[in-house]
């Protein structure tokens, strides 16, 4: 059960190896902060935990659990906000099966996922099942704007120790392929609101009628609105071209989407994927395939699952294979392909992973091959041709003397892209989308086609100019080179530039910005931090979680490490602790050799600024100790190299913790600010240091062998605490 009162900082409780890892930390954290008076508390923002809140009716009295995200969302909008949130699932639907399942199998009468709902009571279950998947948690908890970047001391060891880069070449075949027509950026409109409006989103018929999409959608004044659609049939015509123009080139092929945070309109791309390379076997078995469930939207591996037993359809299957290109791979030695699962291919880690490689990606035959990285919607996918196109020309980039590219991101409100899932709709025929305001105004329209992909977003004022102001004290402190990241060619972006201009020139530094396309901002940074320089990037919402991975992941080799700061507008604060796409196998290396290399790095910077936070909004000068004491002790972790290895029998995540336990200790025993701290500390850095070989020879007691944590998504907490607590030693040291 999660904590039911409001404590000063609350941990979220979230999934996968982030919260193994919490099973272990966690109780170090709630030890050492006792000691100033500070309680932690957790909420349950987990993909199990939301799916268990969204049905009280169909558990029992004892397994029902409280809507802790709702809870959440409500304290994200007061000054008395201080949340650390670790990264958490945004589910696929695949991802959101597999957690009903195993629910189900626990004993959670939960209802199945309807894929085809047809009575009230599917239709009602689906509607729940719908808001939980994807993004659900960010835009709730994101009430600011994001400020990320490097911290000092990850940076300083990153260029003190370099990690591998793969080697460009300038004939590499490497390269980005985005629809020349009929994508979400060709077709966008964007205005701005001169006062409050609410609006309803119709599709006209040819025959007259008017079938409502959405309605009661309410903007306050100054909202910048967008609408646009994806042309199903460019989109076809656009992957058959590529598909054909990647095996006539040799290489493997890709497609880099993110199904999970644009939960509607990517997955529907991705089944026209799976679709456009498996085109002659929809050709001949369609139909067939379609009675066996087949929704080419869930991926390649869910469609092998249901089609394995038609011995026909396999043999088209692989003769189809055989003939197209060489499938980008996510796991070879599985068999796991690009195409295999929608959330397997996030773009802002695969993309980013692929470059630092040297523009390699594992094929079938489990080699390493250039690569063509399909991303349909040329929005922002300049970015990631022209990062290409500089490490063609400039080769790869050298950590150990590059700068960095910090990020302000404009996310507060559901800004943008990720707020655009309520008003995102397949069209079911053909006719015209019409936004139509309160007083008849037709604010947007588009003539569609039967199977296009419509969607409109907002971006409110309050956000945006919060968000420039952002930038402008991130600029003051840095006094390096910031560049918004705003293409004037593009309808939001030009509503934005109209906000951003009036508001530099007003606080006279305008002369301190610039204002970029994507494209000419990804070659002006790297230019910047090849020199050693630092820039700030200013960028929208999806900008935002592409850039602070792509950089980081070639300068520190991960985004997990990042100093992730959420400024809510109400004066709380929101303490990100970096990327979570890696957890998966994390957590099968865990179960299959007791061995967890997630690095809990991120949490350890958050920590300490959720600490500092609390100093500052609640005079809690013993919390400001606590949080600079762990600023050493990640210092520590950092400078002796305490952080997991990849291998089993390598030190892992509990190695890291009890180190990090140990320098905190340290730390507060050798502060002078609260001598009553530094005495209550001076014992437990001893007892820590006097017992490392006993407890470390604990926590290797069972590495390599199978462990079971009791589940997945939603594990055993009591056998996860004896698998991330191994030491009783450490155990009763710490409380």
């Amino acid at each position: 059960m999660t904590d039911q009162t409001t404590p000063d900082i609350i941990i979220t409780k979230v999934d996968e190896a982030p919260e193994l890892a919490s099973a272990s930390l966690l109780p170090i954290v709630r030890s050492f902060a006792a000691a100033a008076g500070v309680s932690i508390g957790t909420r349950d923002i987990s993909l199990a935990g939301r799916i268990l809140a969204a049905f009280p009716e169909y558990l029992r009295e004892d397994q029902r659990i409280s809507d802790d995200l709702a809870i959440l969302g409500d304290l994200v909008k007061t000054p008395e906000a201080n949340v650390v949130k670790l990264p958490n699932i945004s589910a696929s639907v695949p991802q959101l099966v597999a957690a009903i399942q195993e629910l189900q199998g626990q004993g959670y009468a939960v209802p199945d996922f309807p894929e085809a709902p047809a009575s009230d009571a599917e239709k009602a279950a689906r509607a729940k099942y719908d808001a939980i998947k994807g993004s659900a948690v960010n835009p709730v908890l994101r009430e600011g704007n994001s400020d990320r970047r490097a911290a000092k001391a990850v940076k300083a060891y990153a260029q003190a120790n370099p990690h591998r880069m793969g080697d460009w070449s300038a004939d590499s075949k490497t390269r980005v392929a985005s629809m020349p027509a009929g994508d979400f950026r060709s077709n966008e409109k964007s205005s701005t609101l001169p006062k409050a409006a609410t609006a309803k989103i119709v599709l006209k018929t040819a025959d007259g009628a008017q079938h409502v999409l959405k309605e009661g959608v309410s903007y306050p004044a100054g909202t910048v609105v967008d609408a646009t659609y994806m042309d199903a049939k460019a989109l076809q015509d656009f992957l058959a071209a590529e598909i054909d123009r990647t095996k006539a080139e040799g290489v493997l092929f890709s497609l880099h989407l993110k199904a999970t945070m644009m939960k509607v309109s990517d997955p529907i791309i991705f089944g026209h994927g799976v679709r456009a390379y498996l085109a002659p076997v929809f050709a001949a078995f369609g139909d067939k395939m379609a009675a066996l469930g087949v929704n080419p939207n869930s991926g390649l591996g869910d469609l092998l699952e249901r089609v394995k037993g038609d011995a026909q359809i396999m043999a088209a299957i692989d003769a189809c294979m055989a003939a197209r290109p060489p499938l980008y791979m996510v796991d070879s030695d599985r068999g796991i392909t690009n195409l295999h699962v929608p959330s397997d291919v996030i773009i802002d880690a695969s993309l980013p992973a692929l470059i630092r490689a040297g523009g390699k990606g594992w094929g079938p035959d489990g080699k390493e091959h250039d690569a063509v990285c399909v991303i349909p919607d040329k929005s922002y996918a300049a970015v990631y041709d022209e990062t290409i196109k500089f490490f063609k020309e400039h080769g790869k980039l050298n950590p150990a003397t590059a700068g960095t590219v910090q990020n302000i991101g404009l996310m507060a409100q559901k800004a943008e892209e990720y707020g655009s899932h309520p008003t995102t709709f397949e069209i079911a025929q053909a006719g015209v989308v019409q936004m139509i305001l309160d007083d008849g105004t037709v604010l947007h329209e588009h003539a569609v086609a039967a199977g296009d992909i419509w969607r409109s977003a907002s971006t409110r004022k309050a956000p945006i100019e919060d968000w420039v102001n952002l930038a402008i004290d991130r600029q003051r402190a840095e006094g390096c080179r910031a560049i918004f990241w705003l293409d004037e060619t593009r309808a939001h972006d030009a509503e934005l530039i109209a906000y951003v201009k009036p508001i530099l020139a007003a606080k006279g530094v305008a002369h301190l910005f610039e204002i970029m396309a994507p494209r000419e901002a990804t070659r002006a940074s790297f230019e910047t931090i090849t020199e050693g320089k630092t820039c700030i990037a200013i960028t929208g919402n999806v900008l935002r979680d592409y850039l602070t991975d792509l950089f980081p992941i070639l300068e520190l080799a991960t985004s997990a490490k990042m100093l992730s700061i959420v400024k809510l507008m109400q004066g709380g604060g929101l303490f990100e602790t970096g990327a979570g796409g890696s957890a998966p196998k994390h957590v099968q290396q865990l179960q299959g050799e007791n061995h967890l290399r997630w690095d809990s790095l991120g949490e350890f910077c958050a920590l300490g600024e959720s600490f500092k936070f609390l100093a500052d909004t609640k005079g809690n000068e013993q919390a400001r100790v606590l949080g600079n004491a762990i600023d050493t002790a990640t210092q520590g972790v950092l400078d002796h190299d305490r952080s997991p290895g990849r291998k089993a029998g390598e030190p892992d995540n509990r190695d890291s913790h009890y180190w990090f336990a140990r320098y905190w200790a340290e730390a507060m025993a050798a502060q002078s600010d609260d001598a009553a701290l530094a005495a209550q500390f001076a014992p437990i850095a001893t007892a820590l240091a006097e017992k490392e070989a006993t407890i470390l020879a604990e926590l290797h007691a069972t590495r390599g062998q199978a462990v079971d944590t009791g589940g997945y998504y939603h594990n055993d907490p009591a056998k996860t605490a004896a698998i991330m607590r191994p030491s009783d030693t450490m155990n009763a040291i710490i409380g």
